[in-house]
């Protein structure tokens, strides 16, 4: 490997709360394994804590989050607010899920730096974390 190359992007999906429905976080996570990034799945039904203490111990780069339930704005805004409380936000924080229009601004003030709603596609993920985080 050169001294050039590039260390590969690493980013932990996670499904935090109550929603058992899975299948749209596992294709976004292999679609970014796919587009050569580390990919960390946590599962189902994580705490937020889980997730931050997952990425910090991973030293992810991104986190994004899959949200269906309707609880986006406390568990948004709970993981972000971990993030600083453990001095660890410069981890970058997006998602996805079923999110009312009017509640994306919201999020993004909160620190959520990309929010995609359903009918986003693969390469619409992977094109953005591309484009904001190529070395």
């Amino acid at each position: 490997m050169s001294t050039s190359a590039a260390r590969r992007i690493r980013i932990v999906v996670g499904k935090p709360g109550l929603d058992g429905h899975d299948r749209g976080a596992k294709i976004v996570a292999r679609a970014l394994r796919d587009a050569g990034h580390e990919v960390v799945y946590t599962g189902l039904h994580q705490t937020p804590e889980q997730i931050v203490e997952t990425a910090i111990q991973e030293d992810a780069d991104l986190i994004g989050l899959s949200v269906l339930s309707g609880a986006h704005m406390t568990l948004f805004r709970r993981l972000v607010e971990l993030l600083a409380e453990r001095d660890a936000s410069d981890i970058v924080v997006f998602g996805g899920g079923i999110i009312p229009e009017e509640d994306i601004p919201v999020l993004e003030e909160l620190g959520v730096a990309k929010v995609f709603t359903p009918g986003a596609s693969t390469g619409e993920i992977t094109g953005w974390v591309a484009e904001h985080f190529a070395a």
